[in-house]
């Protein structure tokens, strides 16, 4: 059966949601993390499960111990029935500190499974189960200091992300 422009449109809306939740996470803006979920989710993440803004509560404090995070998304199964979806995605999530222990210092790959649900016209998650396939530890030994007068990411709004965004009138969420 071919999509509909509508599928297509709800396909782009509910990608872009979860290319903003590792915007939002890598970024440590919790309030573009809180945007991704309906205010009524639930979130099971690991050793955690809860609400929507217990899992914001949650991670921040997760996110804290750590000097930068980066995930990168790969395979997106999107699965759209109506207003209802089902999204399976992949992921790989770097976690660095400049403290050298293994906890502090890791890779992780993932599978975000989400219920997403359209309401009042907005695609968000309403139910995600975060899977993990394989963990493993970076070695700090095998890493490359960043030259000098490189440009680093920062986790905060003073990130070049954001002066961009400003200069072309959108706000990061």
């Amino acid at each position: 059966m071919q999509p509909t422009v509508l599928d297509l449109l709800a396909h782009h809306e509910i990608a872009t949601v979860l290319l903003r939740y590792c915007r939002g996470i890598d970024r440590l803006d919790l309030e573009i993390v809180r945007s991704c979920y309906h205010e009524d989710a639930t979130d099971s993440h690991g050793g955690f499960s809860g609400t929507r803004d217990e899992f914001v509560a949650w991670v921040g404090k997760v996110l804290a111990r750590f000097s930068s995070t980066m995930h990168f998304v790969g395979n997106m199964l999107i699965e759209i029935e109506g207003e209802a979806a089902v999204a399976e995605t992949y992921a790989i999530a770097f976690h660095r500190s400049a403290d050298a222990k293994p906890s502090l210092n890791l890779i992780v790959g993932v599978r975000y499974v989400d219920r997403f649900e359209k309401r009042g016209g907005a695609w968000k998650i309403a139910r995600r189960v975060c899977v993990t396939e394989w963990s493993r530890v970076d070695d700090e030994a095998g890493r490359f200091p960043i030259a000098a007068g490189h440009l680093s990411g920062r986790r905060d709004r003073n990130d070049v992300l954001y002066e961009l965004l400003a200069g072309i009138g959108k706000s990061s969420a």
